[in-house]
């Protein structure tokens, strides 16, 4: 798959994982949040938890799943980039604080399984 091919499924991937998100009742912050230390797809909020959300689809599960994926190093840098969006969003610092998966498995984007981790890792998890 090519680059672009690549940007606009990550796009179209984003604004579905979105769309089921506010669906549910969390509201966006921010898109594509991004510093040093990485990027984070989504940043909403749940009533008052501030919560990142790292999106990813896999076609194929022959290595690891979507879920999988966000692995401990993935993790780490999504905790250093949360830290970071706390640092400079003060209005936020004191916030509670959470890191959601969503994670799209299947052939395609039509016919895929979605599947909402909430809260599956915490920065304490990660040693920060």
């Amino acid at each position: 798959m090519a680059g672009s091919d690549k940007q606009t499924v990550a796009r179209q991937t984003e604004q579905l994982a979105l769309d089921h998100l506010l669906r549910n009742g969390l509201a966006l912050l921010d898109r594509n949040f991004r510093c040093r230390h990485g990027e984070i797809d989504l940043v909403m909020l749940d009533r008052t938890t501030i919560v990142f959300v790292e999106v990813r689809f896999r076609k194929h599960s022959h290595f690891a799943t979507a879920v999988a994926s966000v692995d401990a190093h993935k993790q780490r840098r999504l905790c250093l980039t949360g830290g970071h969006y706390l640092r400079t969003h003060p209005h936020h610092q004191n916030a509670p604080v959470r890191f959601d998966v969503v994670a799209f498995d299947g052939p395609n984007q039509q016919d895929f399984t979605l599947q909402w981790l909430q809260d599956a890792f915490r920065p304490s998890d990660r040693g920060i």
